[in-house]
């Protein structure tokens, strides 16, 4: 019965679902580094989901460098 009641509000709310645990842990870091650290933290893991997505899609590493330098 549970399982159901959970995977209905995964299917119909994922957006909400999501945004609920980010604040969570956004808020956890928050109290127990402080604002400035926290951010700095939310920052680092951005960055690295942005690069990790980059290195999913093009297929290696050595592609994303060479493209985020090939103009220097």
């Amino acid at each position: 019965m549970w399982e159901k009641v959970v995977l209905e509000i995964l299917e119909h709310h994922r957006g909400k679902v999501l945004g609920v645990i980010l604040g969570l842990i956004a808020g956890m870091l928050v109290v127990a580094y402080g604002f400035w650290k926290a951010l700095f933290i939310i920052i680092c893991i951005t960055a690295g989901y942005f690069l990790g997505k980059n290195i999913d899609e093009s297929g290696r590493l050595g592609d994303w460098v060479d493209r985020l330098f090939k103009d220097r």
